[in-house]
């Protein structure tokens, strides 16, 4: 079950790279889960929830979901903001919601990943990890 108390979200501005394109100079779909994980380094860095500090706390994250619907190309030399909301459950998961808009501000791109806690010998957590419970606490997530 969400919860909605606060809503923690993250932009951060990317310019496609010509190796992210096809022949036809249109980034390639399997880019766009390389961008979500543009959206996820931002999102930790700016509100203290990067992988280090995961891993410094003993756990890994790995994905365990990934959906990604595409509206709109983009293509070569565009800008484009990549908005990453943080999705608040009860469950001892990582839930992030991405929008990605080009330079017109339409959506190109939407979609979530989900990630779980792994421990040090590679149990599932069932529970929050006191790190995450503790950052949830500090953001007002809980």
């Amino acid at each position: 079950m969400a919860k909605s108390q606060n809503i923690l979200t993250c932009t951060e501005e990317v310019r496609v790279r010509f190796n992210e394109t096809d022949p036809l100079g249109i980034v390639w779909h399997g880019h766009y889960i390389v961008y979500f994980e543009d959206g996820r380094e931002a999102f930790g860095r700016q509100h203290g929830l990067t992988y280090l500090d995961i891993q410094k706390a003993g756990f890994v994250t790995p994905i365990v979901k990934s959906t990604c619907e595409h509206f709109l190309p983009l293509k070569y030399g565009e800008t484009f903001k990549i908005v990453t909301t943080f999705i608040n459950s009860n469950s001892a998961k990582l839930i992030y919601r991405y929008e990605l808009f080009n330079e017109e501000n339409k959506l190109v791109c939407s979609g979530e990943t989900i990630q779980v806690f792994l421990d040090s010998d590679n149990n599932l957590c069932l529970y929050n990890p006191e790190f995450f419970q503790a950052w949830k606490d500090k953001m007002g997530l809980s």
